[in-house]
Order: structure tokens, then C-alpha cells, then sequence
């Protein structure tokens, strides 16, 4: 069975910077793509940024510039570094992988709060 687990999350004043992994366990294979999406509160799931198998990337308008998104295929890991955080980033990120069959995994999520 295959599970992603988020790491990463935490307390940070604006202006801050974080770095969330997310590492896929299990028997998983041929993954097309990678992305962040997160929840803030009262607010529906957005996307934050995806990466393809190639490493085509793709942000949101509001993170663009500050967010990075990266893969290391050989551990089924993806990261998405953080910089000059805003308080409006606060929110639950969840990770998702896309397999070759369309099947997507999403983490259970981890907690970005970003205040003083």
C-alpha cells in the first residue's frame, strides 16, 4: 500500500523560510507527476505547485518567486522550499503524486504557520 508522508511544517515568523518533504512508501511506480496543494483556513484546497516526470514545473500566481519545487525520482521524494513567507501562507500542505494510470496519493497533510 502505498502512503506519502509530509515533513516539514512548522512555526515561522514572515519572512521566513521552510523546506516540506514528502516521501512515498510502498510499491509505487512510474509517478507522472508531483505537487503541493494546501488548505487554508475556511478556504477550499489550491494548487501550490507541480512538477512533472521531465521537471516541468508549475506554480500558483501567489507563490511564484518565492516558492521552489523539486523531485528526486530514485527516492520518490518531492520538496517545495519556501521563502519570504506571508502570513496568507499559513495553511495545511498536502502532497500528491500522480501515477501513469491517473491513481492519485495525497499525504495526510502537514501544518505551515506563518506569524510573529
Amino acid at each position: 500500500q502505498v502512503q506519502l508522508v509530509e515533513s516539514g511544517g512548522g512555526l515561522v515568523q514572515p519572512g521566513g523560510s521552510l523546506r516540506l518533504s514528502c516521501a512515498a512508501s510502498g510499491r509505487i511506480f512510474s509517478i507522472r507527476a508531483m505537487g503541493w496543494y494546501r488548505r487554508a483556513p475556511g478556504k477550499q484546497r489550491e494548487l501550490v505547485a507541480t512538477i512533472t516526470s521531465g521537471g516541468t514545473e508549475n506554480y500558483a500566481d501567489a507563490v511564484k518567486g518565492r516558492f521552489t519545487i523539486s523531485r528526486d525520482n530514485a527516492k520518490n521524494t518531492v520538496y517545495l522550499q519556501m521563502s519570504s513567507l506571508k502570513a496568507e501562507d499559513t495553511a495545511v500542505y498536502y502532497c500528491n503524486f500522480v501515477v501513469i494510470n491517473l491513481t492519485n496519493y495525497w499525504g495526510k497533510g502537514t501544518l505551515v504557520t506563518v506569524s510573529s
